[in-house]
């Protein structure tokens, strides 16, 4: 995995199938008899020659409505039938419950009261590195985080949060708008994990403030654990919490005068940066994307 890429591979199979046509063998000809080539065997039919076929025309961009649902990932097929016959699935903001209808490009299908695209949904996971901010952060003589993961995938991604450009650490990236909204929402309820650098030694006073709860511009924030980090100076804290938020990490030290160095966020929802160097990618593995759901 080079630096800035990601592993793209989905997985392959080496394995060669064990079927296929059989070799011919001698032995399973037939052995007629002089006599019996000479019974009532029907004469080999002639070869006529096959009529060309007619040329395909173009193919449609149009897609049965129960595909394009299905391929929205809400529901199979077969349950997409059944949502269409109730009426519960418009196209341009009219009720469609005719069988077999096909949606063409450009039209809004509203599945249940959503919005829904049939395009795959994807989930990437980038330890970003230094100098690259999330979309609308910034000037325009900083990198964005998009053109790390650009080459991942076609699909229209976005980030999971937001980062300036001297945050480091785990960023989710997806095309899936519930999932973005889920972790991104005040009340969502995934942990994160965020390795914080001071300018200076934490007081142990200040630690227990921040582990009691803080009231920063008349907001509440609490913190569910923290801790200096094993073997190294009390300039280096442990912060766990459920924002994705890093403003509101920063804004915690801050409050007490403290200088962020530098936040790296370590575990974002149970994912960690094992084998993940700074600057790679990598796809969500299936287990990931459901664990991911069930939070």
């Amino acid at each position: 995995m080079n630096n800035g890429k990601g592993n793209n591979k989905r997985g392959s199979s080496n394995g060669k199938p064990g079927f296929g046509p059989k070799k011919s063998n001698a032995a399973g000809k037939p052995n007629f008899k002089k006599d019996d080539r000479k019974s009532n065997f029907s004469k080999p039919k002639p070869d006529f020659e096959k009529k060309p076929k007619a040329p395909k025309g173009p193919a449609s961009d149009d897609i049965r409505l129960n595909k394009y649902i299905s391929n929205s990932g809400v529901c199979s097929r077969r349950d997409a039938d059944i949502y269409i016959q109730s009426g519960n699935v418009k196209v341009n903001g009219e009720a469609i419950t005719e069988m077999g209808y096909k949606v063409k490009p450009g039209d809004v299908v509203n599945f249940d009261g959503t919005v829904i695209t049939p395009e795959k949904k994807e989930y990437i996971l980038l330890n970003k590195p230094k100098g690259f901010t999330t979309a609308g952060d910034g000037d325009g003589n900083t990198a964005n985080v998009l053109d790390l993961v650009r080459n991942a995938t076609k699909a229209k991604l976005q980030s999971v949060g937001r980062m300036d450009k001297s945050t480091t650490g785990l960023l989710l990236f997806t095309n899936d708008s519930d999932m973005v909204r889920k972790f991104t929402a005040p009340n969502q309820r995934s942990s994160k994990v965020y390795q914080v650098t001071l300018d200076r030694n934490l007081k142990f006073e200040d630690l227990e403030k921040i582990q009691k709860g803080l009231t920063i511009d008349n907001f509440r924030v609490y913190v569910e654990e923290i801790s200096y980090i094993e073997n190294e100076p009390k300039s280096e804290i442990g912060l766990k919490m459920k924002t994705s938020n890093v403003k509101v990490v920063r804004s915690i030290f801050e409050h007490l005068e403290y200088d962020v160095i530098k936040v790296d966020r370590v575990v974002f929802a149970g994912l960690t940066k094992k084998n993940l160097p700074r600057g790679n990618w990598r796809f969500l593995t299936d287990q990931e994307i459901i664990n991911l759901k069930n939070i």
